[in-house]
């Protein structure tokens, strides 16, 4: 089963980079800015329950759906792009078993528990 997640994992990222195709920037944007969602990681600064939230906040896909939707409704290229990354490098994540985050420390995600 696990295979299977991690093979629909890779669908998405995908399906983030033909997404980013239909917009008019350079390839280039795309592999600069594709973990820039991992400076959300600097929360951890503040303790666990902060870490855990700024992590969650730009590593959830439906926050980046919702991002990229307001950027094609409104036609804002750099909106959609914005969203487009952050789904992308969610998806990217999961296929190396970083899921979204609990509380108790950076190891301990939805996913199970990094490192075991």
């Amino acid at each position: 089963m696990k295979t299977v997640l991690k093979l629909e994992e890779a669908a998405l990222f995908v399906l983030g980079i033909f997404l980013f195709n239909s917009l008019n920037f350079e390839w280039w944007w795309f592999l600069a800015l594709i973990l820039a969602p991992d400076l959300s990681m600097l929360g951890y600064v503040f303790g666990d329950k902060s870490g855990a939230f700024s992590y969650n906040v730009f590593h959830h896909k439906g926050v980046a759906i919702l991002i990229y939707i307001l950027g094609f409704y409104f036609n804002i290229e750099v909106v959609q792009l914005a969203g487009i990354i952050l789904f992308s490098h969610s998806a990217l994540d999961r296929i190396f078993g970083y899921g979204l985050k609990y509380e108790k420390g950076f190891k301990y995600t939805h996913l199970g528990e990094i490192g075991k």
